[in-house]
Order: C-alpha cells, then sequence, then structure tokens
C-alpha cells in the first residue's frame, strides 16, 4: 500500500519529468499518484488536477526569481526600470534552465486560450509585483481615471512579458544573447514612454494656454 508522504515541491518536480519523458500530462491521477508511491489523496492535498499543476509551475518560476531578485539588499534601492529589466534577466534564466519544459507546454500548444489560462496565475503575481515597483502614471486628478491608467499600464507590461517571452522561444541566437538585447531595448522604450514630464509639460501649457485665451476674449 502507497504510504509515502511528498510535498508540493516534488509533485511539481515529478510532474514536470513526466511531461518531459512522455511529451504529455500523464493520463490520471490515480496512475500518478502510484507512480509515485502516494496515496491518490495525498496528491488532492495540493492540487484539484494536472491543469492546476501547470498552471502552479510558472507561478513557481515568478516565485524563485522574487526571491533571488530581492535577496540581494541593493534590489530596493534601484528604480524601477532597473527593477524590471533585473526581473526580466532572472526571469529569463530561470526559463532557460527549464526551456525543454516551456518549449514542450507552451510553443507545441497550439490553443492560445490553454496558453492564457496556463499562464493566469504568472499573470496576477507579475501584476501584483508591479505594483510594487510604484511606476508613475500621468496624475488625471481624478481617482477613477487614475485606477484606470494604472490597470492599463500593468496589463500593457504584462503583454510585453508575454511578447518577450514569445521573442525568447523563437530564439535561436547563443546564449540568448539577442533576447538579452531585446528586454533592454523594449524596457528602456516603454519607460521612454512613460516618461510623464514632457506631457504634464505640454499640459500645463495648453491649460496655460487656454486661460489667456479666455482672458483676451472677455
Amino acid at each position: 500500500m502507497a504510504t509515502t508522504e511528498i510535498n508540493k515541491k516534488e509533485i511539481i518536480a515529478k510532474y514536470m519529468d513526466y511531461v518531459l519523458e512522455h511529451g504529455k500530462a500523464p493520463a490520471s491521477i490515480y496512475k500518478f499518484s502510484k507512480d509515485l508511491n502516494i496515496e491518490e489523496k495525498h496528491f488532492y492535498n495540493y492540487y484539484n488536477s494536472f491543469e492546476d499543476v501547470a498552471t502552479d509551475i510558472y507561478a513557481v518560476f515568478f516565485d524563485e526569481t522574487y526571491r533571488l531578485i530581492t535577496e540581494d539588499e541593493n534590489f530596493q534601492e534601484l528604480d524601477a526600470k532597473n527593477q524590471l529589466l533585473i526581473f526580466y534577466y532572472t526571469f529569463f534564466e530561470l526559463l532557460t534552465a527549464n526551456r525543454s519544459y516551456v518549449l514542450l507546454t507552451l510553443k507545441s500548444n497550439k490553443n492560445i486560450l490553454e496558453k492564457f489560462k496556463t499562464l493566469q496565475k504568472l499573470k496576477t503575481k507579475f501584476k501584483d509585483f508591479l505594483k510594487q515597483l510604484d511606476i508613475e502614471t500621468l496624475d488625471f486628478q481624478k481617482e477613477e481615471i487614475n485606477k484606470i491608467s494604472q490597470a492599463g499600464l500593468e496589463e500593457l507590461i504584462y503583454k510585453q512579458l508575454l511578447f518577450t517571452l514569445k521573442f525568447w522561444i523563437e530564439d535561436n541566437s547563443p546564449a540568448f544573447e539577442k533576447t538579452d538585447i531585446f528586454i533592454e531595448k523594449s524596457v528602456n522604450a516603454s519607460f521612454f514612454l512613460l516618461d510623464t514630464a514632457p506631457i504634464k509639460s505640454l499640459i500645463d501649457l495648453g491649460k496655460f494656454y487656454f486661460k489667456e485665451k479666455l482672458k483676451t476674449t472677455h
């Protein structure tokens, strides 16, 4: 009778090994549990399905990335752009260490909805991370608009992460050096566009011009 205890980390590791060896998820939780010499109920202590495991793996990739970058006491002293750059570089180093699994589960998956579902936990964690960065957005002096602006910014940067992931999947350069260049250029471009000082100056100039025009017409 299977009595071996197992933890979440071990389930993930065994699941990834199975997928890499067989090119697909296990046929059943019963068979998977039997191969691990555990009772089926032990699997359900952590997950309800293999889809939950697959989704959690990318969340674990995020958690490990976050742990690594925040271990450096100097990380919090960096500005938002450099914190995001370090996240990207570290995250894709971790993906590279697990590239075979990522390619198998994302590149070979033709169902785009399934891909998005697999990355859903990663998306939630990444957006929470962006909130911590406190990236400056335009102050429209209305709370409702600012909330929309912040949410839109987080969605935009998440889309950038997905686009970078696609680039990395298709990157055939040595040591994925083109991805490193792409990360630097895309993040720099994003923050250049988010530089609110020139835009705010134009808005202030517009307001001043409008007020002055009103004065001259009365």
